[in-house]
């Protein structure tokens, strides 16, 4: 029998934080479908208002809410406040990029009458939210579904249901219903109901490529429902000739390490050209040793907290392991720091050893090393994955960074930047199993609402001028 309530506990302590009742999936979707109409009929500009007010009200809440997410995740303090302000700067960005986006057009022509271009809302969209960014991510979904029109069931993460209901109920301090933005609680059951539910126009998913694959393949068979998938990534971040090696290993670290390594475009994989490879590697080992890792309110500010569990915590130093036994040479060994909590140091291993290497996303603060002579084979080492979402060179001249672009597979392709840290006011998605075409952030606009082509004129007139019999 499936457990009536789901519990929230604090990674850093193993406190509870806040547990709620398993929602009804059948109840909340069909108070959505109740609500939309009203809510699809709203002035575009009194539901742009609306939004405006949730991001104050955001604002007034802003320590609480960055307490809570800190609390319930695990990430410093620090991390947690630019989430939140994510959350508040993701409205105008919305409005902006609903306008851009999706703008009406009209072309008159005199015999033709009127080609108007339109857009309209899908109805009731699903939102389900991954647990590292437990605000700022669902909401890069909520706010384009709003403004476009439609109503939203958001499901939060089993793991951090209590940032998502805090987040919802500031749409509704802001006079948002309440029945047009929903919180159902739940684990995968409830999700899987939730995307398989006849009156969901939609699941807007942000989590693994295994859950995503999971709901494509739930949907095949049905092409009406849109489907938004940001899945994770096997990241690569290439070294090439530069002499700022400790800048370089900055951005490694900021890349590999920031949030635990809990982010979709973590740096995953560190490719290092042959000559480079003593200096690079030894600093960037040098800068991880001070990392300070602890909890979200310590003194002073840790760099990054624990991971968001004990079995997550587990994968992660079994996933080390296996890449020691598989032929990998250790440069940082993965530490437990705090028997029973999910507390990691960051590590870092040599895999050019291992002849298969695992294309798996190890979603924590774990760096492999491989080595290369040249350019073209650091490129194919980059490319050696079925993920695509964000990608770095590091050094290099203008020309070999044009031929990084243009060569890699990936839908956020960086030069002498750190692979995470995207651009809220840029079109966030990647290829192969990192999503489905479908990129978020700046053009969430695209797949919350749908183009509606017309041709209008305003009295009939026609005729038929050829293979008519005379009369």
């Amino acid at each position: 029998m499936a457990a009536a309530e789901i519990v929230s506990y604090e990674p850093a302590t193993g406190a509870e934080v806040w547990r709620g009742k398993i929602g009804d999936v059948e109840e909340v979707v069909a108070r959505a479908r109740r609500a939309w109409p009203a809510w699809a009929a709203q002035p575009l500009a009194t539901r742009i208002e609306l939004v405006r007010r949730f991001a104050n009200e955001v604002r007034k809440d802003a320590d609480k809410l960055a307490t809570m997410i800190a609390r319930e995740t695990g990430k410093p303090l620090w991390e947690a406040r630019t989430e939140v302000e994510s959350v508040v700067n993701k409205v105008e960005i919305s409005v902006r990029a609903y306008a851009d986006r999706t703008s009406q057009r009209k072309l008159d022509s005199a015999l033709q009458g009127t080609a108007a271009l339109r857009h309209k809302p899908h109805g009731v969209l699903a939102v389900l939210g991954p647990y590292n960014f437990p605000a700022h991510l669902p909401n890069g979904h909520i706010v384009p579904a709003l403004i476009a029109g439609n109503a939203v069931v958001f499901k939060p993460s089993e793991k951090t249901p209590a940032t998502g209901e805090m987040l919802a109920q500031c749409f509704h301090r802001a006079g948002i219903s309440a029945a047009v933005v929903q919180v159902l609680i739940g684990g995968p059951a409830e999700g899987q109901a939730l995307v398989a539910h006849d009156g969901i126009d939609g699941v807007l998913f942000t989590g693994s490529a295994h859950a995503g694959i999971a709901i494509n393949r739930k949907l095949a068979s049905n092409p009406g429902k849109m489907v938004a998938l940001e899945m994770g990534g096997n990241n690569p971040i290439v070294v090439w000739d530069t002499p700022k090696i400790e800048d370089t290993a900055t951005l490694i670290v900021q890349s590999a390490f920031t949030s635990a390594g809990q982010r979709c475009t973590a740096g995953r994989r560190l490719i290092v050209k042959s000559s480079m490879y003593d200096a690079v590697v030894s600093q960037v080992k040098h800068l991880a040793d001070r990392i300070i890792v602890g909890a979200p309110f310590d003194e002073p500010a840790p760099f990054m907290g624990p991971v968001i569990d004990n079995r997550t915590a587990d994968g992660l130093t079994e996933s080390f392991v296996y890449l020691l036994s598989s032929g990998g040479r250790p440069i940082k060994h993965m530490v437990r720091l705090q028997e029973g909590l999910p507390f990691l140091s960051p590590a870092i291993i040599d895999v050019t050893g291992i002849a298969e290497r695992p294309d798996v996303e190890l979603f924590g603060p774990l760096l492999q090393v491989v080595k290369v002579d040249d350019f073209d084979e650091a490129i194919a080492e980059a490319n050696n994955t079925r993920f695509g979402l964000s990608a770095s060179l590091i050094g290099g001249s203008p020309q070999d960074y044009n031929r990084f672009w243009a060569n890699i597979r990936a839908g956020v392709v960086n030069w002498n930047r750190p692979t995470n840290g995207a651009s809220s006011a840029a079109p966030f998605g990647g290829v192969g199993l990192s999503g489905n075409h479908r990129p978020s952030a700046y053009y969430a606009a695209d797949y919350c609402a749908y183009p509606v082509a017309s041709t209008e004129m305003d009295q009939p007139r026609a005729s038929i001028g050829v293979g008519l019999r005379s009369e």
